[in-house]
């Protein structure tokens, strides 16, 4: 049986600040007028693989009108911008990271993990221990960015025309939290 993680109470919110030394990062749940900025966002950190993949990676053809009316976008805002985002959804017994994407202009900076980091709370706001995820094979930066974060590759296969490498993290409880 899972343990239950003690959350901390803005996570059940729409809207909390992070905890980290970027204290003027916020994280919330994205609304219609962002979907240009989530679109731009995409489109701005994922062209960079186009000539590597040979063709558009999944994230820069996503329908974020669609992902945002169903609630499974975020936004990272930082400076009354948006600097990043994540999309993220219940699917079986697991949290499944759609995409995450951060501008290039802002990379470096922790968002990313950030983002990664408010979707292990939901998770777990919601009984769920175990994230998963896929990467494109020949976005190296991102699989080793994934093994960092503690994510343990589980498989590799083509699907919908893509090369994935596919990804789960369990999220636990640490005896001291």
């Amino acid at each position: 049986m899972f343990k239950t993680r003690l959350v901390n109470l803005s996570t059940f919110l729409n809207t909390y600040p992070t905890s980290s030394a970027e204290m003027s990062l916020t994280i919330r749940l994205a609304k219609p007028t962002d979907t240009p900025a989530v679109e731009a966002c995409a489109r701005l950190a994922y062209q960079p693989y186009v000539k590597r993949m040979q063709q558009k990676p999944a994230p820069m053809i996503a329908n974020f009108t669609l992902q945002i009316s169903d609630g499974f976008v975020w936004v990272a805002i930082k400076n009354n911008s948006i600097a990043g985002y994540v999309v993220f959804y219940p699917l079986a017994n697991s949290m499944h990271l759609e995409n995450v994407a951060v501008l290039p202009s802002m990379a470096g900076m922790g968002i990313g993990k950030q983002l990664i980091e408010h979707v292990e709370q939901q998770a777990c706001a919601q009984n769920i221990y175990r994230l998963e995820l896929y990467t494109n094979e020949m976005m190296h930066e991102n699989i080793n960015m994934y093994v960092h974060l503690g994510f343990t590759e589980i498989e590799r296969r083509s699907q919908g025309g893509f090369n994935r490498v596919f990804f789960e993290k369990r999220l636990t409880l640490n005896d001291d939290d």
